[in-house]
């Protein structure tokens, strides 16, 4: 696979400051070493979970990259957790989506959970014995928030969750997970029906279905979970009673969108570096494939697309960072990071002709890894009716703005290198 570059362009340094290009190094070595001799492997045995490399990336505290230090996590804030997803991606997909998809319910328990609920499960987290999955999307419903079924009934000192999960990230790997469910009777507003739930794996009545492959992301499970009167205390509800939309939404957008928009960049990277090569290294009338203008055009149109991506990915994480209102900008950069990485890969699949049909080229991977960052956090038409409540100046309070005291902890020194 052709190397991407080790040091990030120079577009990208009004976002990053000297700790996060050498994260970006980091990452990189780590990704070489470590991602990249078992990448083919996940790819040859798909029905198999990979543990490895979520154990390596835990010991290296990175499943805590945006944990306070209080909380013995990095504290390293978004554009970091950006860093290392997009990075990783340039290897592994799948590795990048187990990374990513634990930061999504450590962002729920940041933003809901009491001191001591943090003090309880987020060192767990950071000293790597302790990852997480959020469990919202159901068999029926989908991604509707609105039509949940699982239900939560308080009984004494207990509540008693029943139903099932689907599509559940790390629901192999995660010793927890944060579950969305129903605490009020049919007719209550979904804003305030739903409440979140820590449950321990251990739990009696809690099981996950085996591992089952997924056109992509081979080695990364999102399977499901099925509760049956599973009981939890009630000091393992996050946030209050009836507040689990509020969990969902704002974990989604502030981590789940920009999460994906780090791993569609990856692979649109790659797709990028691949074609680049393949076209320079094919001889065609005493010169080669990528001499041809009507290649050219089409290689600058794949370069157009990921330098826009790079910027949408970096800028609304360090606005973030900032503590600035962004959930458009968050938004906007998962639609159109996997709208354009997907137009890439298209494009690359033609110019490669019956290369790219090889079962074991590069090219297959990248193309199904693609097609996983388009459902998770909402799908391309739920972005593009979010984006029009902004343009109609009809969109909520925004989750950034919000939350700004949680999201802008991580802000740079600005007097740090």
């Amino acid at each position: 696979m052709p190397a991407t570059p080790t040091t990030p362009p120079p577009a990208l340094r009004p976002y990053l400051t000297a700790r996060h290009e050498l994260l970006w190094q980091e990452a990189d070595a780590f990704a070489a070493e470590h991602v990249a001799p078992r990448a083919a492997r996940m790819e040859a045995t798909p029905h198999q979970v990979e543990r490895k490399i979520a154990d390596l990336m835990a010991r290296r505290g990175w499943f805590a990259v945006t944990i306070p230090a209080v909380f013995g996590g990095l504290g390293a804030g978004h554009v970091a957790k950006t860093v290392l997803v997009h990075r990783i991606a340039c290897v592994s997909a799948a590795a990048a989506a187990i990374l990513q998809a634990t930061l999504i319910p450590v962002g729920g328990l940041l933003h809901f959970a009491t001191y001591e609920q943090k003090g309880r499960w987020l060192p767990q987290v950071a000293d790597g014995s302790l990852l997480l999955s959020i469990a919202v999307t159901e068999p029926r419903a989908g991604g509707h928030i609105g039509g949940i079924e699982t239900t939560a009934e308080r009984v004494g000192a207990e509540w008693v969750l029943t139903g099932s999960k689907v599509h559940i990230g790390n629901s192999h790997l995660a010793g927890a997970h944060l579950v969305i469910a129903r605490t009020a009777e049919p007719g209550v507003s979904t804003s305030q029906a739903l409440t979140a739930f820590m449950v321990e794996s251990d739990r009696h009545g809690l099981s996950v279905s085996g591992h089952r492959v997924g056109l992509g992301l081979h080695g990364f499970s999102a399977g499901r979970l099925d509760l049956d009167q599973v009981r939890v205390p009630e000091d393992n509800v996050v946030g209050e009673i009836g507040q689990g939309l509020s969990v969902a939404q704002s974990s989604s957008i502030l981590y789940g969108r920009p999460n994906l928009a780090a791993v569609s960049l990856g692979i649109h990277e790659v797709v990028v570096a691949t074609t680049t090569a393949y076209l320079k290294a094919r001889s065609r009338y005493r010169g080669a494939l990528s001499d041809l203008p009507v290649l050219r055009d089409r290689i600058g149109d794949m370069e157009a697309r990921l330098c826009a991506a790079r910027i949408l990915a970096y800028q609304s994480v360090h606005l973030l960072d900032q503590g600035l209102p962004c959930d458009a900008d968050l938004i906007n950069a998962k639609y159109l990071g996997h709208q354009w990485a997907m137009q890439s890969t298209q494009d690359a699949m033609e110019l490669h002709g019956a290369q790219a049909l090889d079962d074991d080229y590069v090219l297959q991977r990248l193309w199904r890894d693609i097609q996983h960052t388009y459902p998770p956090a909402g799908t391309g038409e739920v972005q593009r009716i979010r984006l029009a409540d902004a343009a109609l100046n009809e969109d909520r309070p925004q989750w950034s703005e919000r939350l700004a005291a949680e999201a802008a902890w991580a802000r740079p020194d600005p007097t740090a290198a």
